[in-house]
């Protein structure tokens, strides 16, 4: 059997969603495993790019670099609709997987020996939710038109996976009827690590399930966020200035994903003076070393198709204070504290309880370690086989 994974246009730091790169290369690079463990006759073939190649070429797949620009719009609409159609049927496909979540038009999607099966991955549904609650955010016409392509993709695919039980409910509203067709499988967690720099404060080795070293705890909070209205900015500042207010000794704030905190709420101006913002961290490893060195963790987003963030703090040892909406109270579970993003004094409550009392956050470490377990990607590789070969 021959399986297509079709990752043309997908470009590290194009688009607006590196989780949705970041999850077909690691399906990419297991089920390359997978079938050099088990000697497979399957044949895994991965359309990507120039961009792509250095990742996606990975031992048990055959990279095949399409003749096209990932980055020419026009040629990306031609190439979901028509042109992967052509590719799939050239390479002999049984199956093809579109991580994306955009098939090709079904009168194309006909391979050597009849009707390719498809299968398409629905990581969220955050055009619907901006459409809803943030009209004018993205371009209406472009907003328009990849909600028409995800709902006639999600009405003709033979088999829909998505990562949690949240985008589950909201691929059945959008498309009521097509619950049969769906599969849940969460996504994997890669390990995380941090520099080794012992002339810096907050180092240590490499980041495990709780096994390896942590390095020293320092006196600060950290929250991630970004410009974008679902990742709540404004509650991040707000719930800090609340803490600020009811800590006896309040630890300081960094922020990764916004440059400022004036473009984002007016804070009182002693509690601002102990905001420090990052709009960019340019290593992962760089990002991990610092969260690793926080007292609490804070992650108030509204929508998440899953929400990495939360588990990545728990690998790296530090205590969760999540918002309670959309994937996250399934993805967090009991390692954490959740709360409701809009109530900065609920929230700061947590922070306290997050960074002073001891027992509370030795239960919460454990509990994260413990809950990361759920995520290897040893389970998620045999799910994913079992779904694409079977």
């Amino acid at each position: 059997m021959n399986l297509v994974i079709d990752c043309f246009k997908l470009v590290k730091g194009a688009g607006k969603s590196i989780g949705i790169y970041n999850l077909a290369k690691s399906i990419v690079v297991h089920l390359g495993e997978r079938a050099l463990q088990e000697q497979a006759a399957d044949s895994i073939i991965v359309l990507g790019n120039t961009y792509n190649r250095e990742e996606f070429e990975a031992p048990g797949v055959t990279f095949v670099e399409v003749d096209g620009d990932p980055l020419n719009k026009a040629f990306c609409i031609l190439w979901e609709l028509v042109l992967v159609a052509g590719y799939a049927k050239r390479y002999g496909a049984d199956r093809i997987l579109f991580p994306r979540g955009y098939r090709p038009l079904g009168i194309f999607l006909r391979g050597r020996r009849g009707r390719v099966r498809d299968t398409i991955l629905i990581h969220d549904l955050i055009p619907f939710y901006y459409h809803v609650h943030y009209p004018g955010v993205f371009n209406p016409l472009e907003n328009a038109y990849i909600m028409a392509r995800l709902k006639a993709s999600i009405k003709g695919a033979d088999r829909i996976i998505t990562i949690s039980e949240y985008s589950r409910r909201d691929i059945l509203h959008q498309v009521p009827g097509c619950g049969e067709r769906i599969r849940v499988i969460s996504n994997g967690v890669n390990d995380v690590a941090f520099e080794k720099d012992q002339s810096r404060a907050g180092t240590g080795g490499r980041a495990d399930t709780g096994e390896g070293q942590k390095p020293e705890v320092q006196d600060y909070i950290i929250a991630m966020t970004s410009g974008l209205p679902h990742k709540n900015a404004k509650g991040v500042l707000r719930a800090y200035e609340a803490y600020y207010r009811q800590a006896a000794a309040p630890l300081e704030l960094v922020v990764i994903g916004i440059a400022d905190t004036s473009s984002y709420q007016e804070m009182d101006r002693e509690a601002a003076a102990h905001v420090a913002c990052h709009k960019y961290i340019g290593q992962f490893t760089e990002m991990c070393r610092i969260a690793a060195g926080a007292r609490a963790y804070l992650f108030l987003s509204y929508m998440e198709g899953f929400g990495f963030p939360p588990l990545e703090a728990m690998q790296l040892g530090v205590p969760v204070v999540c918002s309670h909406r959309s994937s996250l109270p399934e993805v967090v579970g009991e390692a954490g504290l959740l709360v409701d993003p809009d109530d900065p004094e609920a929230v700061a409550e947590a922070l306290v309880r997050a960074t002073e009392d001891q027992a509370l956050r030795q239960g919460l470490i454990q509990k994260g370690y413990e809950n990361i377990r759920r995520f290897s990607w040893e389970s998620r590789t045999d799910l994913y086989w079992k779904e694409l070969f079977r």
